[in-house]
């Protein structure tokens, strides 16, 4: 098992990109205008250029002009370059013209090379932010749209990533994408191709997970928090750890010392085993898959908190029942649970799942007690959250008062123009 590194890379990675090479500028005007003359054209329907001239990135099915460019003439992945109804261009983009979201903007530069350099620049963009924010090699690297590469997810584990590539566009890309992760990161000894995302199916991509680099190891070793976690990469969920979390876990050190715990859809124990490193008395982690509980306790052990950590391998809901019915009650509360609102029709039943559950929890509070109540879901915003609250407040005749909300990492950025990319919501909440 490798060793946690600390500390960034030296020399500074930016050094390592060597700059384009200068050409003359007539020559080099000469060279864009025949590139974008044989560049492959998509032309949108009249008007539809307003959002993306407002800065959005993404084009869907129904905004090209298909009589001028039928969808027929492309293939899944191509670069083409997009024009307003006028002709006038505004980027570059790849396409799938199998896929609702038809075509994502690369550049707004019609004039750029879609190369290794290309992918370097943007690696290393996202690779400063982390090394500013973060002192060891543990974040989330690239998170596609909010770092410029769309259909691009990388975690980094020290020397070891683990990557999606969630459209077809980035597939046919991959190796240009690891070439320049070889040049800008070449203390990384393996790479890991988690490609298990439905999202692919709907980009006509098969389903796979495979090494791209090296041997990657089955589990991982990393650090959150000044707490150390394994976890699963092959078999894991998504990425194998959700980083997004990060620093709302951190907020748990001023609520839980001395304090009884229920970490509810536990996974590895990220904020059970935290809360017990803070100096929770007991924390009861609920988990129902057996392999993960074997992480919690494994990840216990490894901080020496094994002794305040209870593992509950059930469901979360049938277990929060009978924990009421034998008359347990917790100080504090963590609810984190799965996306109950994966697509938008799904809305109405997903704000009653989440309801049920904060329910559930409300009722095993103590008074004074703290409920950490999260959503993943991207179709639920922070409003249905705090209606959410409230609806179960008053099915519990409890009274909450609203001490902090947080939403993810730093290393999740949020693109402006793109709702879904702000998905993570976050409310501590007392009662009184």
């Amino acid at each position: 098992m490798e060793e946690p590194r600390t500390g960034c890379p030296s020399p500074p990675n930016f050094l390592k990109i060597k700059p384009r090479k200068a050409i003359g500028q007539p020559y080099k005007n000469f060279i864009d205008k025949l590139a974008i003359k044989t560049m492959l054209t998509i032309k949108l329907k009249k008007s539809e250029d307003r959002r993306i001239r407002s800065g959005h990135p993404w084009i869907y099915s129904n905004e090209i002009d298909t009589q001028s460019t039928p969808l027929k003439n492309f293939r899944a992945g191509d670069t083409v370059l997009v024009q307003a109804y006028n002709g006038s261009p505004l980027g570059i983009a790849y396409i799938n013209p199998h896929s609702l979201i038809a075509a994502r903007l690369l550049s707004r530069d019609e004039h750029t090379s879609i190369d290794q350099i290309f992918f370097q620049e943007r690696l290393q963009a996202a690779l400063n932010l982390r090394q500013q924010l973060f002192p060891k090699p543990y974040y989330r690297l690239v998170f596609s749209e909010g770092d410029n590469l769309p259909g691009v997810i990388i975690d980094r584990f020290n020397t070891t990533l683990v990557m999606q590539l969630n459209t077809a566009g980035m597939d046919r890309r991959k190796q240009l994408l690891l070439d320049a992760i070889a040049t800008l990161l070449p203390e990384i000894t393996s790479i890991l191709l988690r490609n298990d995302s439905p999202i692919r199916q709907q980009e006509g991509l098969a389903l796979e997970t495979i090494a791209a680099l090296g041997q990657p190891p089955e589990k991982i070793l990393l650090e959150e928090n000044d707490t150390q976690f394994y976890a699963p990469l092959w078999q894991g969920q998504k990425t194998g750890w959700f980083y997004d979390h990060r620093l709302n876990r951190a907020r748990l050190k001023d609520y839980v010392r001395d304090k009884r715990v229920l970490d509810v859809f536990s996974y590895l124990g990220g904020w059970g085993i935290q809360a017990a490193k803070f100096g929770a008395k007991q924390v009861d982690c609920i988990e129902v898959s057996k392999p993960a509980c074997q992480f919690i306790l494994g990840n216990a052990e490894l901080n020496g908190l094994q002794d305040k950590i209870n593992i509950i391998n059930d469901d979360a809901f049938d277990a929060m029942k009978k924990l009421q019915q034998s008359g347990q009650t917790y100080d504090v509360i963590v609810l984190d649970p799965p996306a109950f609102i994966k697509k938008q029709k799904d809305h109405k039943q997903g704000m009653l799942g989440y309801q049920r559950l904060n329910e559930l929890a409300l009722k095993l509070l103590t008074t004074g007690g703290i409920l950490v109540s999260c959503s993943c879901s991207m179709h639920l915003a922070y409003q249905d959250l705090l209606h959410v609250l409230q609806r179960a407040s008053l099915k519990t005749a409890s009274i909450l008062q609203i001490l902090e909300r947080g939403h993810q990492a730093p290393d999740h950025p949020i693109h402006l123009s793109i709702p879904e990319t702000d998905y993570l919501k976050m409310v501590i909440a007392r009662v009184c």
